[in-house]
Parts: C-alpha cells; structure tokens; sequence
C-alpha cells in the first residue's frame, strides 16, 4: 500500500514510518522537510496536496502543535485537518486515520479544543475515517522533566495516567492504516495504571535529572478531572505491552 503521514518526522511520525517501511509499503512523508508545510499554508496546499496524494491509500495524520492556548490550537487542527481531508477527497485516498488522546472529551483543557474540532472534521468529513485515542506516551515523563525543571527541583504533575511506549502507538497505527477504515474512536493505553509524578522522579534518578522532583496539584476544573482518572480509559480497545518499567529498563 502507499500511506502519506502527515508529521512524518515527529516522535510517533517518524516512528509510523519506519514500521510502515518494515512491512514493505511505501511511504509519503508530509512535513516542512518535505516540502509541505500545513501549519503555514493549509489555507492554500489543497491543490499540491492532491497532487502529491495520487495513488495514496491511507492519509496517517499525527501533526501536532506546541501551544497551550485554545484559540491556537483550534485554529492549527481546523486549518489543517480540513486541507487534508479536501485534499485526500480529491485525490481518492480511502482511508483518513488520525491520532489522537484519550480523555479529551471528558476533561477541560484547552489544547484539548484543537484535538475536538479535528475529530469533529474527521467524522464529518468525505474520507472513511478511524481515530486512534492513545494515552500519554511513556516518553511523556521525560518531556515534563524538560520543561519543569529548576535547578535542582523538578515539578510533576499529580496525576493518574495509564501510559504506552511510542513505538507501540506507531505499530497500532501502522496496522490500523492497511485495515479497512473502522468509523470509529478507539482507545489505546499501556498495561498498567501509573502516577505520573512518579514516572518523573523515575525519569529523572535513570537520566541523571534534578535530585528532587516534586509532585504539584494541578488546579482547577482540569486537575479536578484527571485525579479523578479522566485520562485513564477503563477498559482500553487496544492494549500496549511494554510497562513503563520495561520501558525504562530498555533505555
């Protein structure tokens, strides 16, 4: 099969396309790398982008953005998602499979608002779709350490969490994209229930992090919603193997 990732060069992106590759299908890598840049000219690509998706039978779509604003997330994923799907209706592609996180429609959050209006789009949309809802990726712990690291003191969000290697978000992907389009929202999530304050201070004494890393409440009507499990799936349509321990030992 020929499969187009959208973010092929992200953490999961790149990841999709190496286990797309593996199989033997061949791959069409959207990104600034390649020549298309959908955060920048969504309004405008519909055409090359159709060009570029002839004969494509699968549109993987893991774009991603770094804001924490609502407006600015609604407005990347609205752009974008809607020149992909014009884009792939043109062009005749099958299949639009999408990644994105579990919870979102359970808990306030204001990336979250960009991730709901590309699902909306998708589903509505003219191409066979599936959504893929992942739990936060084990790699996240390392991404906290990162940014909320002050010295000697790291900063962890208190939280129930229920992560999955990215490697296995991208093989679920993989597999998903050479099946036939499913109409629907599936959940996927690592073996085990974890704190996520906890993988921090895991991350941080295996990575030489800050000797202290401190678990903080987070406020509001979003922390209220994650202690109480919101971005933990119950009972997961797709479970990963690799525990965060595994995960942490194979580094």
């Amino acid at each position: 099969m020929r499969v187009a990732v959208a973010g092929g060069t992200g953490l999961v992106g790149a990841l999709t396309v190496a286990e797309l590759e593996r199989a033997g299908h061949e791959t069409v890598v959207l990104a600034r790398s390649t020549g298309v840049d959908l955060a920048r000219d969504a309004d405008t690509l519909t055409e090359d982008l159709a060009k570029r998706l002839v004969g494509v039978d699968v549109v993987i779509d893991v774009l991603n953005v770094m804001t924490r604003d609502a407006t600015e997330s609604a407005e990347f994923f609205g752009r974008t998602t809607a020149a992909l799907l014009a884009a792939e209706d043109s062009a005749g592609v099958g299949h639009h499979l999408v990644l994105s996180i579990v919870g979102i429609d359970r808990v306030p959050h204001d990336y979250y608002v960009g991730k709901l209006r590309q699902e909306e789009l998708v589903t509505a949309g003219p191409v066979p779709w599936t959504i893929l809802r992942a739990a936060q990726f084990h790699e996240f712990a390392g991404q906290l350490l990162g940014g909320l690291t002050f010295g000697p003191i790291g900063l962890a969000p208190r939280m129930p969490v229920r992560p999955v290697a990215a490697a296995e978000v991208a093989a679920h992907l993989a597999r998903l994209a050479v099946e036939p389009p499913r109409r629907a929202t599936l959940d996927l999530a690592g073996p085990h229930r974890e704190d996520l304050a906890a993988m921090v201070r895991r991350t941080a004494r295996r990575d030489g992090g800050p000797r202290l890393v401190v678990p903080v409440r987070v406020p509001g009507a979003y922390g209220r919603g994650v202690r109480a499990g919101a971005l933990v799936p119950e009972a997961p349509d797709l479970v990963g193997q690799q525990s965060f321990a595994e995960w942490l030992r194979a580094r």
